[in-house]
């Protein structure tokens, strides 16, 4: 500003001169990234991965040749373009923080079938996560518009002109220190739409420090139990459950993931059903079914980036 660098408090007058610096966009090729993956289906059409808390899905600022996609590409070369060739394979994705389940097509008509069944809501999309409180109602619904926050461009906030989020949650378990077992099905898929529900909810995720889980972590009595939570280095929020029909054979199919392993002292201290030992996977021995073509909108990767 007149030639000096300002505080951004500076209030500016009639008359400044301000210069601005365009960072240049260097575009890079996407490498491969030798990162051990979990992949507990794979045929010629599409893999499941549980991807673990930590690993951003897709190439974006700061991370750029260290996410999903890059191991991916270390794992398979077949992956579809057919969407956007920085992410390919992708149909949909999950917040760095969050581990679980995720579809990715090896090839363009896997992709657009793909999408078509998320873009239409009728796909199978179970999280469950540990979060603080005793929830008034068993079951309910949570309906808002999300929107980058005003203030904090790294968080999500409900706001009238935001993007329509529902989730549906039911409480499965409650431990008399505080803490609730919740099961969550998304109706939508937003940046950190469970995250941010719940919290407005007032039961934010055990871990999730960013939408307020340090106030409610106060009040545990267990030194030992904070303790433990203070350690962890993630919040506990994991995509279990993941179904859709087979894009080539019209099957419908059922994909149910275990614990992670950084959760389970957690999941083990609450004495939470533990659910899966092992992945799981359940194909419907019933007749096929076709996914009704038409275009895809592709929504679920429209969403802005991850704000991590």
């Amino acid at each position: 500003m007149n030639g000096r660098v300002l505080k951004p408090s500076y209030e500016t007058k009639v008359g400044d001169v301000i210069d601005i610096d365009v960072p240049i966009v260097v575009e890079t090729e996407l490498l491969p990234y030798d990162f051990p993956l979990q992949i507990p289906y794979e045929d010629e059409d599409l893999l499941v991965v549980d991807k673990p808390a930590g690993l951003v899905v897709h190439p974006a600022c700061g991370h750029l040749q260290d996410t999903l996609v890059n191991a991916l590409l270390h794992h398979t070369k077949d992956l579809s373009l057919g969407f956007n060739e920085k992410r390919p394979g992708l149909v949909h994705r999950i917040d760095k923080g969050t581990s679980g389940l995720l579809v990715i097509a090896k090839n363009d008509e896997a992709q657009r079938l793909l999408a078509l069944q998320f873009q239409r809501k009728t796909t199978h999309r179970i999280y469950r996560a540990m979060a603080f409180g005793q929830f008034k109602n068993e079951q309910g619904t949570i309906r808002s518009f999300l929107k980058r926050h005003p203030e904090d461009r790294k968080r999500v906030a409900s706001s009238p002109d935001g993007k329509l989020a529902i989730t549906h949650y039911t409480v499965r378990s409650y431990h008399p220190s505080g803490v609730s077992l919740v099961e969550l099905k998304l109706e939508t898929g937003r940046t950190h739409q469970i995250r941010v529900h719940l919290s407005e909810l007032g039961h934010p995720i055990v871990g999730d420090v960013t939408y307020g889980a340090s106030k409610r972590l106060k009040n545990l009595k267990s030194v030992q139990l904070r303790k433990m939570i203070e350690e962890m280095p993630r919040f506990a929020l994991h995509a279990m459950e993941l179904g859709f029909l087979h894009p080539r054979t019209g099957k419908r199919m059922l994909f149910q993931a275990p614990w992670p392993s950084d959760l389970m002292p957690l999941v083990e201290h609450f004495g939470f059903p533990k659910y899966h030992d092992k992945y799981e996977v359940h194909i419907d021995p019933g007749p096929p079914q076709k996914v009704t073509d038409g275009p895809v909108e592709n929504d679920e990767m429209s969403d802005d980036e991850d704000l991590e």
